[in-house]
């Protein structure tokens, strides 16, 4: 393993406990608005429940699209027509949508369906959880090539495209992870929906919301005219699971219609450094050296699995703020202590209620104890996650030609434009 990422790995440990440190922090609270003096409280964003005959077209829709984006990709390999459909589901998903219910946050509607049975799921979230995963199992990320409304925009905007350095790469690409771990734990134990609340998107195609989340909107469109879907690359947590799904597939799409001849044309195509180069061949002394390597590392993963899982159990108390009941108990027993004057909304309500504050320090102490236990599952999938990127590291294979990686390729086509086999194959056709 090379010190470069020997340096990464450390850089990305190290990332992962702090940001996990970082998110854990107790959200600052604004004062409660006066109401008493022409104060008049703005319309909600969020767009109303959609009736089931919209919820049934809006599936069909989905299918349809997916389908289109997987025979322009596969078949067709046309870049023009992957971007004519991905305006469309821009335009459609997007603003006419409002970016809701959302593939990317569905996963969270699912985790929270399956710990919570009272939770009557919608339709939608399940398909649309669903067909892009299984799409991705079988023709890889066709979904983010042509279908989704938060990619669409990003490549809309792409104008000249950097590359990112590898090891700049590596560490961010963590980052998904942790918000995908994040997410499915504040889901199952009822803290809310982050991915939904802190979409940098949906702001933009509902024409409104906080301004903090437009902000952060056009920052991430602004770094995108440089930098290919940065969102989509460093932050999704559903591009996680296409991209385990996408690994699996067996008809991906390929830069050449044949064979490889090796012109290097297509090295830099790429805006999503998604293009794995060929190697070469591995010395015996390497391969029996690497061997005992991957071995250590497979023997290794356990011991992070726990150290991570450990580590991230520690942080019960503030990641466990997040959740309303117990972001309520920890302010009465502020105002009860007389360490704050200020109520809250949600302080009077419940005082209104009529219910003990025994109580709801008792609700408080379980939720607590289970966002200890979420630790755990948490840091050991993150753990699982970094010792997995070891055992990937360590591993000497050989690559014959130019091809996608399965797991980051977005199915975009923009490396076909550049193959010198692809243009025979137009020509034969034409």
């Amino acid at each position: 393993m090379t010190m470069n990422k020997k340096h990464s790995l450390i850089l990305i440990m190290l990332l992962t406990l702090m940001a996990v440190n970082l998110f854990a922090q107790p959200q600052q609270r604004f004062p409660k608005p006066d109401f008493e003096s022409g104060y008049e409280q703005l319309t909600m964003q969020t767009p109303g429940p959609r009736s089931q005959t919209w919820e049934i077209i809006d599936i069909a829709v989905l299918f349809v699209s997916l389908s289109l984006a997987t025979w322009l990709a596969l078949k067709k390999r046309s870049r023009t027509l992957i971007f004519a459909l991905m305006l469309f589901a821009l335009a459609y998903f997007g603003f006419f949508r409002q970016g809701c219910i959302c593939a990317v946050g569905s996963f969270q509607n699912v985790a929270y369906a399956f710990s919570n049975p009272g939770y009557a799921i919608p339709i939608s979230a399940v398909f649309f959880f669903a067909l892009p995963l299984l799409f991705a199992l079988f023709y890889g990320r066709t979904f983010c090539a042509a279908v989704c409304p938060l990619g669409a925009i990003q490549d809309f905007v792409l104008v000249k495209p950097v590359k990112v350095p590898n090891w700049l790469g590596m560490i961010l690409g963590v980052i998904p992870y942790l918000y995908l771990g994040l997410a499915v734990m504040f889901a199952v134990l009822g803290a809310g929906f982050i991915v939904c609340q802190y979409d940098p998107f949906v702001g933009i195609f509902r024409f409104g919301g906080h301004f903090d989340l437009i902000l952060l909107g056009g920052a991430f469109l602004l770094l995108g005219t440089v930098v290919g879907r940065p969102y989509c690359r460093y932050l999704c947590p559903f591009g996680v699971m296409l991209g385990w799904m996408s690994r699996l597939s067996k008809k991906h799409v390929t830069i050449t219609p044949d064979e490889c001849i090796h012109c290097r044309l297509c090295e830099n195509s790429c805006p999503f450094n998604a293009i794995d180069e060929p190697t070469e061949p591995v010395p015996d002394q390497e391969k029996s050296r690497g061997g005992r390597q991957l071995l250590i590392m497979i023997l290794l993963v356990p011991l992070f699995m726990t150290v991570f899982g450990w580590t991230v159990s520690r942080l019960d108390v503030p990641l466990s703020k997040q959740h309303h009941t117990v972001a309520l108990a920890e302010q009465i027993k502020l105002e009860n202590n007389g360490l704050t004057t200020e109520t809250t909304d949600a302080s009077d309500a419940f005082r209104a209620s009529g219910r003990t504050t025994e109580d709801l320090f008792a609700d408080a102490v379980m939720i607590r104890k289970q966002f200890r236990a979420g630790g755990w599952w948490l840091g050991g999938f993150l753990g699982l996650v970094f010792g997995l990127q070891l055992v990937s590291w360590s591993r000497r294979r050989q690559q014959v030609d130019y091809e996608p990686n399965r797991t980051h390729c977005l199915s975009c086509a923009r490396c076909f434009q550049s193959c010198p086999r692809e243009h025979v194959r137009l020509k034969s056709r034409g």
